[in-house]
């Protein structure tokens, strides 16, 4: 049997959680590979009996399940998807406490819930108290809820609607389009999936490598190097060092870095299945061109607020810093548009460049905004903005003549009206969210100031955004025990979007 044909058979026959449980039991053989490597004897034992015990566990349900034919319906993979966020994050957490019994099982749940939802958050902020092993799992674990997002998107949100496809589809979220019998109704979820996987997975292994290796040669050790690499193309933001800023790679490894994080603006960058109202390529997709646009101009503000006050009293003399100020400022920008929450080494400049002592509310914003849709960037989607966008360029063009008729397409007039109108319905349901996350967090004690960055960082899962979008670095470790469930929870709740949550309690799912 073929290498594909074994995906597919495995795929088909075990409920996606199951499936899900077993590739992650399995996946703890690396950081007990490299355990044993470094000689981290008591880490590479914990992860070798956790992912045995996974193992075994995993055979056992699977013979149980032989024989039987599982459900297709559109609840199961969306309901897996949810469970795969909630309780996986357990089984990732056993070993790392076991490898680490200083800390709680709570925080170890936390650091599981924040690298599989790709967020970032950590309660070590102190490197040094986690081993390379464990930062290597941390990586890991962010790198595979990278690709189960991306992988979920083609398979799971877009058949049903969901994860930013509610905007320019054109039937309700949550709910199969009846009109496109011909390319979705015949294809059964885990043909989709199986599909999606492996057209994804190489090309998601394959771009971490690269990544990789460019930055081993621009002077990285291996390790760091590595989760980095994961890091950027997870967008999750998890460091072994703390941050970028305190890397060798310098402002070429960084470059590097930000090349790779385009892939994060715009699902055009590898696929070309799911279209929205373009035809063109990558160079006149909305998001694209959008991400793009944030990325050059908020640098320029920033930049061209001090620039022209230098100019005025000839202050000019240093170019080089400037030049590093602006580049600091372009590299921070992207990654927090991204939501990877990498701070490059001359974003201190940037800031004494700009003037602004602690610019949080503009990297809140761009976190907010976040990247495009069925990538692996969290925050609201690009492509969202833009339909609110076209649809408010319209109304005032209407203003001014009120006969006027839109002269974009049916595409194009589909997300100016219904798109525009689920990308709103969809920006209430967030700052409802974002209002009850931040009211939980001060009833658990937690400073109103904190609560909000906690609520913008877990909801947009960007977070690094603890680190430097407050006056000071908050301390997670800090919080009450209920601050941190709230946190895990809103966490969850970021990844998926609250409309697939609410597509979960809908009675068309339940009897699909």
């Amino acid at each position: 049997m073929s290498r594909q044909s074994f995906i597919r058979a495995t795929t088909l026959q075990l409920p996606l959680f199951l499936l899900l449980f077993g590739i992650a039991s399995a996946s703890m053989i690396v950081p007990a590979v490299y355990g044993l490597v470094v000689r981290d004897l008591e880490a590479s034992r914990a992860f070798f009996y956790a992912g045995l015990l996974g193992v075994i566990a995993f055979t056992m349900i699977a013979i149980a399940h032989a024989g039987r034919t599982p459900r297709h319906g559109a609840l199961g993979p969306l309901m897996s998807l949810f469970a795969a966020f909630v309780f996986l994050p357990i089984l990732f957490a056993i070993p790392f406490v076991e490898a680490l019994p200083t800390t709680l099982f709570l925080h170890a749940y936390f650091e599981m819930v924040s690298a599989i939802t790709t967020t970032g958050a950590t309660m070590f902020r102190d490197p040094d108290r986690l081993t390379d092993t464990l930062h290597l799992w941390r990586a890991q674990v962010g790198w595979m809820g990278g690709l189960l997002m991306w992988v979920a998107a083609s398979a799971i949100l877009a058949p049903l609607h969901l994860g930013g496809f509610e905007v320019t589809s054109q039937a309700e979220p949550g709910r199969r389009d009846q009109t496109d019998s011909n390319r979705m109704a015949p294809m059964n979820p885990r043909h989709r999936l199986a599909r999606s996987v492996q057209a994804l997975a190489p090309i998601y292994v394959a771009l971490t490598l690269v990544l990789w290796l460019l930055l081993l040669a621009n002077g990285e050790r291996p390790l760091v190097a590595l989760c980095h690499a994961m890091s950027v193309l997870a967008t999750s933001g998890i460091s072994p060092i703390g941050g970028v800023q305190t890397s060798d790679v310098g402002v070429a490894g960084e470059a590097v870095m930000l090349l790779f994080m385009l892939f994060a603006l715009s699902r055009l960058t590898f696929s070309k299945d799911t279209v929205t109202a373009t035809q063109g390529g990558l160079m006149t997709d909305p998001e694209f061109r959008i991400g793009l646009f944030i990325v050059m101009g908020v640098p320029l503000v920033l930049f061209g607020r001090h620039f022209l006050g230098a100019y005025d009293v000839e202050s000019m003399d240093n170019l080089g810093q400037a030049a590093y100020a602006f580049w600091g400022a372009v590299f921070t920008v992207m990654s927090f548009l991204t939501t990877t929450g990498f701070v490059s080494e001359h974003w201190s400049e940037a800031q004494s460049w700009s003037g602004l002592a602690t610019p949080g509310l503009i990297l809140m914003g761009l976190a907010l905004i976040g990247g495009g849709v069925a990538t692996t960037a969290g925050g609201v989607k690009l492509l969202r903005v833009f339909a609110l966008y076209q649809n408010g360029s319209r109304e005032m063009e209407r203003l001014v003549h009120p006969s006027s008729v839109s002269g974009a397409g049916a595409s194009g007039r589909r997300l100016q009206s219904n798109g525009a109108f689920i990308a709103w319905i969809f920006f209430m349901l967030f700052a409802i969210s974002l209002a009850a996350i931040t009211l939980l967090l001060t009833l658990a004690g937690t400073d109103f100031e904190q609560a909000l960055v906690l609520s913008v960082s877990s909801l947009a899962t960007t977070g690094p955004l603890t680190e430097y979008a407050a006056d000071a670095p908050i301390k997670l470790i800090e919080l009450s025990l209920t601050a941190k469930a709230v946190l895990c929870g809103a966490m969850v709740l970021g990844r998926l979007e609250t409309l697939a949550i609410i597509a979960l309690l809908t009675p068309d799912l339940w009897r699909a």
